[in-house]
């Protein structure tokens, strides 16, 4: 593609004559003769340092914030945006032939992602997702490295969907992926927003960053669903300027309201109730926070213009999601169950929900993630002290943080309540401890791994299945 015909939409400095580019990389390492190579500043390292080794390997431009000395170099303001509308261009903008959704929030971007995509091809259309535990085009699936994949992987994504036919796209847009600007030049046909809780400050310093960050979003939609439970939802609410509608499990006052919440260890029946229409919805997962995420998916549907009677009997339909409050199929006279809670709010109302039909103990295992947000530790160990009748921690992803050190972290928590707990660090031995010491209709929570299949320590990421563990332990296997 000719370097001016890559460069449209974005406003730039450039005395260069028009040229073929083959490429465009934000790496030094991947550089390829004729590759328009863009400096980015992160977090260890700024790309305008690489500048000259790029057009040494053949690079044949830079694309840069400032100057970096060379003549066959172009200046934009933000190097970031302008990678993304590259990439949107190298591909053909295949975003613009796509209808996007995007959710984010701290918690339930999974199960929307899913809830939705599973009632859009429910009323009949191909449906492409990007997420968290996997990538999908109808039935197809590869694996997923980010939340929200880097310009260029997205645009690739992107383009397969369209030439698979699909006709929307529903994607998590991750704090960090909105901050970093991988989805400028996207324009969302809805957003959703779940909630806003403490996680990821060892990124964005604090609260207000985090949310500026989930906020901007809604600068890339025409409709916003916005959960007004939460009390970012409502000051979101109160500051976007797209059409909104607000969903709420408690709230009169919302778009669109659920009452009489049932919940059971099998699922959760509730009425959905907006203005002049009403309907009975069951969803096989429990609790009030799964209630609030098929509230989302609903809302969202409908907003879309699809019959409440379709998306009903489509949500009804869904059996779930993997790793997400997650009945593990034991011979045990006890429950397994795993899942993805890694924050404090997170295993609050996991905890919340598996007390309301929890017949004996409740007993959660779970860890703190090395080179995150040290604060949330202790928080996390007081929640599961305060909602478990027995509590199990251990290591997470310890990555090159001491695993004895995130467990000093996080034991405080424990300290404030008088629930009975065990520490041990090595994850495996911890659950076979748990699978030992569980009797008779107790509840095992397994929390924070969820989908995960690995587990990240200071040598390496090993495989790591809890599933797959629990069936070996067992000798289902």
């Amino acid at each position: 593609m000719n370097l001016y015909k890559l460069l449209e939409g974005l406003s730039y400095e450039s005395s260069l004559p028009d040229m073929e580019i083959t490429g465009v990389t934000c790496d030094n390492r991947q550089v390829e003769k004729g590759n328009l190579f863009v400096c980015m500043r992160g977090v260890r390292t700024d790309g305008h340092d690489y500048a000259e080794a790029a057009i040494k390997a053949g690079a044949a431009a830079v694309l840069a914030e400032r100057d970096t000395g060379l003549p066959s170099q172009v200046l934009v303001e933000d190097t970031r945006e302008a990678y993304a509308v590259l990439c949107a261009n190298l591909f053909d903008n295949p975003q613009k032939k796509l209808k996007l959704i995007g959710v984010t929030g701290t918690n339930g971007k999974t199960t929307i992602t899913y809830l939705m995509k599973h009632i859009l091809e429910g009323c009949g259309c191909k449906v492409g997702l990007i997420g968290t535990i996997q990538n999908q085009i109808g039935d197809m699936t590869f694996p997923a490295k980010y939340t929200t994949p880097d310009p260029y992987i997205l645009m690739t994504i992107f383009s397969r969907m369209v030439d698979a036919g699909a006709e929307y796209a529903v994607m998590e847009t991750s704090s960090h992926g909105l901050d970093q600007k991988r989805v400028a030049g996207c324009h969302f046909a809805a957003g959703i927003f779940t909630n806003l809780t403490q996680d990821h400050l060892d990124y964005h310093g604090n609260m207000e960053n985090y949310y500026q960050a989930k906020r901007s979003l809604f600068n890339q939609v025409d409709m916003a669903i916005i959960n007004i439970d939460d009390a970012y939802g409502r000051r979101l609410a109160s500051e976007v300027k797209a059409k909104t509608y607000t969903f709420s499990t408690s709230e009169d006052a919302a778009n669109y309201t659920a009452k009489t919440i049932k919940s059971f260890a099998t699922g959760s029946t509730f009425a959905f109730v907006g203005s002049g229409i009403i309907s009975r919805v069951r969803i096989a997962m429990p609790g009030e926070f799964s209630v609030s995420n098929a509230m989302a998916a609903i809302s969202c549907s409908l907003a879309l213009g699809f019959p409440l009677e379709q998306v009903i009997n489509a949500i009804s339909s869904c059996s779930g999601v993997t790793g997400r409050f997650e009945v593990i199929k034991t011979p045990t006279d006890y429950t397994v169950i795993r899942d993805y809670a890694h924050t404090p709010d997170g295993l609050e109302k996991v905890l919340t929900a598996i007390k309301t039909f929890a017949p004996a103990k409740v007993i959660t295992l779970f860890g703190c993630a090395g080179n995150r947000d040290r604060g949330k530790r202790k928080l996390m160990a007081e929640v599961v002290s305060r909602l478990s009748d027995f509590a199990i921690l251990t290591s997470d992803n310890p990555r090159n943080e001491d695993p004895l050190q995130i467990i000093e972290d996080a034991k405080l928590g424990l300290f404030e309540h008088k629930t009975p707990y065990e520490i041990i660090p090595d994850r495996y031995e911890a659950i076979k401890w748990g699978l030992a010491h569980a009797a008779k209709d107790d509840i095992l929570l397994l929390a924070g791994k969820g989908h995960e299949d690995y587990q990240v320590l200071n040598f390496g990421t090993i495989y790591f299945d809890e599933k797959v563990i629990v069936e070996k332990i067992l000798g289902m296997k």
